[in-house]
């Protein structure tokens, strides 16, 4: 799984501009819900769940949000680049600036994870980090992302 299999040119918000993590999750619901029909405050609800459960930030100024929706026929990511940072009770204690939503159909157990992992190591990537913080553009972060010479890399 490529993270282009994941994620539109729409999907990308360049410079999100929050003050907190609820306004974060709302927003990327927001958009979210342009794209995938399903109501924003239902998209809302399960990432905030998510939330309750354990924050989701990784560490190093990344998180990522995820839920499943049953309404869902294939998975969805968005990306945010955060104008500033925000305090996301991420396991490291640090503010977040860049955020990976992924959102999956209710029976996508290890498509669901496997996705999560794809993720996760693109964005543990330092030099990849480093470009997407460097932009504010939506379509070099799209290409950042998407790119399997640098998505391989990871």
């Amino acid at each position: 799984m490529e993270i282009a299999d994941l994620l539109i040119p729409r999907g990308i918000i360049a410079q999100l501009r929050v003050s907190n993590k609820k306004q974060a999750l709302q927003e990327i619901a927001r958009r979210a819900s342009l794209i995938t029909a399903v109501p924003e405050r239902r998209i809302y609800e399960v990432l905030a769940e998510r939330e309750r459960l354990g924050s989701t930030g990784i560490g190093k100024g990344i998180a990522i949000p995820h839920g499943k929706l049953p309404e869902l026929t294939q998975l969805h990511g968005l990306f945010a680049r955060l104008e500033r940072p925000i305090r996301f009770e991420a396991i490291d204690d640090q503010p977040v600036d860049l955020m990976f939503a992924l959102l999956a159909p209710a029976e996508a157990g290890a498509e669901h994870l496997r996705a999560l992992a794809r993720v996760s190591r693109l964005l543990r990537d330092a030099a990849i980090c480093q470009k997407l913080r460097g932009t504010d553009s939506g379509d070099a972060l799209y290409a950042l992302l998407t790119d399997r010479s640098e998505s391989n890399a990871a």
